[in-house]
């Protein structure tokens, strides 16, 4: 059977690409029996009416999924923050850093709009980028205006599977079209009254560019931890990973444990105040979580 990966899906279509060619699929009937539902970035066997129709017969095991974008076999997450316009958030950088540490796929900080700032407020995003930087997580400071931030974007890129994920608004179509300029995707000025943008992506779609592959993807307003388990939490916050090694009791949460290494990190700036705060808001989050059954 021949294989292949789907690249967009759409209206129930499954549009799968191979060596040569896109075959516009459906799904065969037990996927929706058995509640599986074929995903962008799965590599799937299908079988051709014509050259350009078919079914979908498999979908090949995968190493990661995400439910918000929807899409499978995730290499890297480019997450796109703007730098103002919505305005920078480290609390929603954090929501996103998570969840996507939580699916082990390896995130990418992307400043968008820096050609906007002024001195006080670069200052500040630099800062920012600066402690993000320290953790272990490569940034990178953009503006769709200038070639050479761009350029160094693009060899990222290279060889993976990205996704471009973040609010509406922030920039990831117009980046996306600085890098491919023929894509020509939909952008959206920023609504006054709302302070963030209109949804200009209604779809996920893998693109090509350069020598990898990216998931434009809608935009989101909201992230829950809906899967995300309490012990888990830790781990998606790599500065404490590196720390709990020197708390007392093996396990720590470090939230009231005596002799606990992580908050001793917070008190002499080892570990941001501010990305513990996040720690502890997410951690009260899940922990008054609905149970699910």
């Amino acid at each position: 059977m021949p294989e292949g990966k789907i690249m967009k899906a759409l209206s129930g279509f499954y549009y799968v690409k191979d060596q040569s060619s896109v075959i516009q699929c459906r799904g065969r009937g037990i996927f929706r029996k058995n509640k599986i539902t074929p995903l962008v970035g799965d590599y799937v066997e299908y079988q051709a009416d014509n050259d350009q129709e078919g079914y979908i017969l498999d979908i090949h095991e995968r190493k990661n999924e995400l439910v918000r974008p929807p899409i499978a076999n995730v290499d890297q997450a480019v997450l796109v923050f703007s730098a103002v316009e919505p305005e920078f958030s480290t609390s929603l950088l954090d929501r996103f850093l998570v969840l996507v540490e939580s699916h082990h796929i390896r995130p990418v900080i992307c400043i968008s709009k820096i050609d906007l700032l002024d001195v006080e407020k670069q200052k500040k995003i630099e800062q920012f980028a600066d402690d993000y930087r320290k953790i272990g997580y490569e940034v990178i400071l953009t503006s769709a205006k200038w070639e050479e931030s761009i350029t160094h974007l693009k060899p990222i890129l290279d060889e993976y599977v990205s996704v471009f994920a973040g609010q509406s608004g922030v920039g990831k179509s117009s980046i996306l079209n600085a890098l491919r300029p023929d894509l020509d995707l939909k952008t959206d000025e920023i609504s006054s009254s709302l302070g963030r943008g209109k949804h200009t992506t209604r779809h996920v779609e893998l693109l090509e560019i350069g020598n990898g592959f990216v998931a434009d993807t809608p935009g989101f307003s909201a992230l829950e931890f809906a899967t995300l388990e309490l012990e888990d939490l830790p781990g998606c916050f790599p500065e404490m990973v590196e720390v709990s090694e020197r708390c007392k009791f093996r396990g720590c949460l470090h939230m009231n444990e005596p002799k606990c290494a992580v908050k001793s990190a917070v008190e002499t700036d080892e570990i941001k105040s501010y990305r513990y705060e996040h720690y502890q808001q997410f951690y009260e989050e899940i922990k008054s979580r609905k149970p699910r059954y």
